[in-house]
């Protein structure tokens, strides 16, 4: 047996792996990662807010804390990302994992937030993947699926081309 034939079952084996993800990325690029959980979770105004409401618009949501400096940064893009582009039909849910509200109201009229405040909770964390670091943003097109999920800090170009996609 010639020494490259050896060689054969590997190269084949690689083939089908590369083909096989390949198949995968286009399917997740086309259909989404999954719709996404629905949840009623109270506002920082005391409102009741249920994602699925907001069902034919894009949404940005954005697990977030007072504490964490890297949500610190990204809050004045998303603010005005909000505004940019609230017309075309996007929706920025902040999601915040503190305690307590009282630190997120402090934060939102310090930040001059223009988006809805939530109060996460470890259930709802749980839905959407586990909230092992913030902040963690989901990309939900209008049809209700999650389209990409950035963990850790993004810059604003990056998370600007992800809402353009959605658009």
């Amino acid at each position: 047996m010639p020494r490259n034939s050896k060689l054969v079952p590997l190269w084949i084996a690689i083939a089908i792996a590369i083909a096989v993800a390949v198949y995968s990325a286009r399917k997740t690029h086309s259909t989404g990662l999954g719709p996404a959980p629905d949840f009623k979770l109270p506002q920082l105004n005391g409102e009741e807010l249920q994602l699925s409401s907001l069902r034919g618009k894009v949404v940005l949501l954005d697990f977030w804390a007072t504490w964490c400096d890297p949500c610190r940064e990204e809050t004045p893009h998303l603010v005005e990302l909000q505004n940019r582009y609230a017309s075309q039909g996007l929706q920025i849910i902040g999601v915040s994992m503190d305690d307590g509200p009282e630190p997120a109201r402090n934060f939102y009229q310090q930040f001059h937030m223009n988006y809805p405040v939530v109060m996460g909770t470890a259930k709802v964390g749980e839905q959407y993947g586990g909230v092992l670091g913030l902040p963690i943003a989901f990309f939900i097109g209008r049809d209700g699926k999650i389209y990409a999920k950035k963990v850790g800090a993004q810059t604003p170009e990056s998370i600007e081309r992800e809402i353009k996609k959605l658009l």
